[in-house]
């Protein structure tokens, strides 16, 4: 049903804010485009929220010159995730020792990969960052994969020179995001498949999703970042 499917897709982007803003107060490392979300407030002094929809804005006018169409889902995904971030960061504290920091981390990790499943198989359009990775392998030619590293290695540099965490959170997150991902993408897609074929849209294979940033998602099932 449609309106299980939007409840399905807001959820998934509120945790998913959320998680990302569990990430940050852990301090042990960013995903690629937290790096960068956090080194930009540091520069800049906006919220780490702010700076999120502000970048998500910017990437989705990228897409214009790509021929790139937004769905629900992708437009939703550049306020909402932002506007969560900066509610949770307002609501949670600043963890105090190493076992909580690792706690919080650990929480918001798989909080991630379940609001990803979640946000994913709602089937509403790719979020802004990798619906620019498959319209420039639509243009390029070049591989999903050689374009999703060469962007997120040049974000998370950047982002670490602007001041963003870098540290034994982001190679865990690259390590664990894709298997974590699949294994919610396979809790979640079942429940569309019992729907008639006359309903049914495609969703994404969680074969398809592979781990951590080297992977190549499919172009209606991409991961979801930040």
């Amino acid at each position: 049903m449609l309106a299980r499917r939007l409840v399905q897709l807001y959820l998934g982007l509120t945790l998913y804010g959320a998680s990302c803003a569990l990430l940050l107060r852990a301090e042990l490392g960013l995903e690629p485009w937290g790096v960068l979300n956090q080194g930009v407030s540091e520069l800049t002094g906006l919220t780490v929220g702010t700076v999120s929809v502000l970048v998500g804005a910017l990437v989705l006018l990228l897409w214009i010159p790509l021929r790139q169409r937004p769905g629900l889902g992708t437009v939703s995904n550049v306020f909402v995730v932002g506007l969560t971030m900066d509610a949770t960061l307002a609501l949670v504290p600043a963890a105090d020792g190493l076992p909580a920091r690792w706690f919080l981390l650990l929480t918001g990790l798989v909080l991630n990969g379940l609001a990803s499943g979640l946000y994913i198989s709602a089937g509403f359009g790719p979020g802004p960052r990798d619906g620019l990775m498959t319209g420039l392998h639509r243009r390029t030619g070049r591989s999903i994969r050689l374009l999703r590293t060469g962007i997120e290695l040049a974000v998370v540099v950047t982002g670490f020179l602007l001041g963003g965490t870098v540290g034994a959170g982001t190679v865990l997150y690259a390590l664990a995001i894709g298997p974590l991902i699949q294994f919610f993408l396979r809790l979640f897609t079942p429940a569309r498949a019992a729907r008639p074929d006359s309903e049914r849209e495609p969703a994404p294979d969680p074969d398809e999703v592979t781990a951590g940033p080297l992977s190549a998602p499919a172009p209606e099932g991409a991961i979801l970042r930040p």
